[in-house]
């Protein structure tokens, strides 16, 4: 049986999404325990930056885009956008603060028809609404929202940011000179913070700590081999397979049962997002 390199990148994109919420579980579980939102974020950037230097052995980096204030840009963008969901994650379920986060991809999607010209559809736009109810079913805002979906909306307007920022700016370099860049970057601007909110070592903080940064590594090592292997916009509406291992890691880890509401937004978020996905294959 012959597999088209679209779903062998896809199969790799999909496990490399999978990694991310795992990585936020540890870090969850950090906070949880006290650990400041900005060390957690700190440490997986500055600890992913050198295991993908170590594992690229800085192989193919263009180090000019460290001199270009774009960069900087789209490197302050995905820094905000974790921070915030890390502060988020100190108290709402993993599942429903996801859930909100992907608010992110609906506003790309219309930042990017138009900030870079692209073309809306009326299938996508459709899917993307659909998508939209799907956070709106999770999230019900009313009077009383929540301080942490207030972060987890907040971070997914900055990612939502980011992402367009990468597609503006994808085709200038290759994609693991984007991967270091932001990670390096993001490590660099918290270091101050990070250091200040620097907590007691310990066994289990020792172990979350580079679980968390080893496992958000992973998933981003995973999307740059993906994104050499198909077009970067084919593969994006994957992301939402964070969802599916967000709602596992929020009932293995910390036993929060999504309720019938929360169910059916997730549905449609995942829902859209793959009928993205296949309307996008040649």
């Amino acid at each position: 049986m012959i597999v088209s390199p679209l779903l062998r990148a896809a199969a790799i994109m999909s496990i490399g999404m999978m990694f991310i919420p795992m990585g936020d579980t540890a870090g969850k579980l950090l906070t949880g325990a006290g650990v400041e939102p900005i060390f957690v974020a700190w440490s997986r950037f500055a600890l992913g930056a050198m295991l993908i230097f170590a594992v690229m052995r800085g192989r193919d980096f263009d180090l000019r885009v460290f001199r270009d204030w774009r960069y900087w840009m789209r490197a302050v963008l995905v820094t905000i956008a974790v921070s915030s969901i890390l502060t988020a994650l100190k108290t709402e379920p993993i599942a429903n603060a996801f859930a909100a986060f992907f608010v992110g991809p609906i506003l790309s999607y219309f930042l990017s028809a138009w900030l870079l010209r692209e073309t809306i559809t009326r299938a996508r736009t459709v899917l993307l609404f659909l998508g939209f109810c799907g956070v709106l079913l999770v999230v019900r805002p009313d009077a009383n929202v929540s301080v942490g979906t207030i972060w987890a909306l907040m971070a997914g307007l900055f990612y939502g940011c980011f992402l367009v920022a990468t597609k503006w700016l994808s085709g200038r370099v290759n994609p693991r000179s984007l991967l270091f860049s932001h990670l390096t970057i993001g490590a660099v601007l918290m270091t101050p913070w990070g250091i200040a909110a620097l907590p007691e070592a310990s066994p289990s903080v020792v172990f979350l700590v580079l679980a968390s940064a080893a496992a958000s590594a992973t998933g981003n090592l995973l999307y740059t081999i993906a994104t050499r292997m198909a077009d970067a916009s084919q593969l994006a509406p994957l992301v939402y397979m964070q969802l599916v291992s967000a709602t596992i890691m929020g009932v293995a880890v910390f036993g929060d049962w999504p309720d019938a509401w929360s169910i059916a937004g997730l549905i449609l978020l995942l829902g859209s997002g793959f009928g993205a996905f296949f309307l996008k294959r040649p």
